[in-house]
């Protein structure tokens, strides 16, 4: 069992995953701080969470901006466990890809976890223990279609992972991350209705196909997981990354 008054940081906290994975933490009283931009979700989270657990606050922060990130490490120096959700996509192929969805991707999904990751860690190191779980995707290890310059991100995720992973083994922090395929989250929903409207319930249908298990993962089945690798329960992982994709990689022909 995860032991309880650990100082969780959840980046992207307050909606999709990020949000998931800060129900499942709270479940066990466990302090947790949601960073998010959307300051109405957040301010809801803590609304409900804070129903069960009072120990639940949010920051308002764009990941991207160095004061903004400056400014949650120097408020937070009692980290336990930092998870980095927050990320954005872009659909496109390398032509269809402009310089500035380029730049706004790597901002936030490359840039944004280096900032954040940068700004904690030397808060880890001086209790010489903590985790850190990157969020990032099965498209940072395989080709998917028109998701250039977002598996370009996804991909230095991965990287900085294993970096961090063994630049810091000896501080006694572990970094891993874990790679979802397709998660039914409001995002999945927006998309749908902004690109196949009136077609939403028959193109949800042919992605859920797209993982070989026959539907898409569900939010709470990624917390569960970070949840676990937050533990000391699994004190003997680091540097790994593990795929929750209902086979998505290595099943499909």
């Amino acid at each position: 069992m995860f032991e309880s008054k650990k100082f969780i940081v959840v980046t992207g906290g307050a909606s999709g995953i990020g949000k998931a994975i800060c129900q499942r933490f709270s479940q066990n009283k466990n302090r947790i701080l949601i960073v998010d931009k959307d300051r109405d979700k957040g301010a809801a989270l803590v609304k409900e969470l804070s129903l069960h657990n009072k120990e639940v606050s949010f920051f308002g922060c764009d990941i991207s901006n160095h004061d903004q990130v400056k400014e949650l490490s120097q408020m937070n120096p009692d980290v336990d466990v930092l998870i980095n959700c927050a990320g954005i996509s872009h659909i496109g192929t390398i032509e269809t890809t402009d310089e500035e969805d380029f730049k706004r991707l790597f901002d936030v999904n490359v840039k944004g976890i280096f900032l954040v990751t940068k700004a904690i860690i030397s808060h880890l190191k001086k209790k010489k223990k903590g985790v850190i779980i990157n969020i990032t995707s099965v498209a940072a290890s395989v080709g998917i279609a028109e998701r250039f310059a977002y598996s370009m991100t996804k991909g230095a995720v991965l990287s900085m992972t294993y970096s961090i992973a063994k630049d810091y083994v000896d501080y006694g922090i572990r970094c891993n991350s874990i790679s979802p395929a397709r998660i039914h989250t409001p995002f999945v929903d927006e998309y749908l209705k902004k690109h196949y409207p009136g077609e939403e319930a028959k193109k949800y249908e042919e992605l859920s196909k797209t993982q070989p298990i026959g539907r898409m993962g569900k939010p709470e089945e990624v917390a569960e997981l970070a949840f676990f690798l937050s533990s000391d329960n699994a004190q003997f992982i680091t540097g790994t990354d593990f795929p929750i994709d209902g086979g998505f990689l290595k099943l499909n022909t």
